[in-house]
């Protein structure tokens, strides 16, 4: 959804992400700055975004099974 900054580097935050994270008129929001040069708006009191789309499910797949089955099972190898 592109925008366009003004002369005074004010930018309208479409409507869609306005929905998204929550934002009304006088909410304030806060700028972010990741190392690779991506930026993010955030709602006051919201927080930053998960650096990676799967990080929020790391450590939640749990099995009974060991390395040695789960591997199995890739493989094709189980019966």
């Amino acid at each position: 959804m592109p925008t366009t900054v003004t002369s005074k580097g004010q930018v309208t935050i479409p409507k869609p992400i306005r929905d998204r994270l929550g934002i009304k008129p006088g909410t304030r929001v806060a700028f972010s700055l990741d190392k690779d040069g991506r930026a993010f708006i955030l709602a006051e009191g919201a927080e930053r975004p998960l650096t990676s789309r799967f990080e929020h499910l790391r450590g939640t797949a749990t099995t009974r099974l060991s390395t040695d089955e789960i591997m199995a099972l890739t493989r094709g190898d189980a019966a």
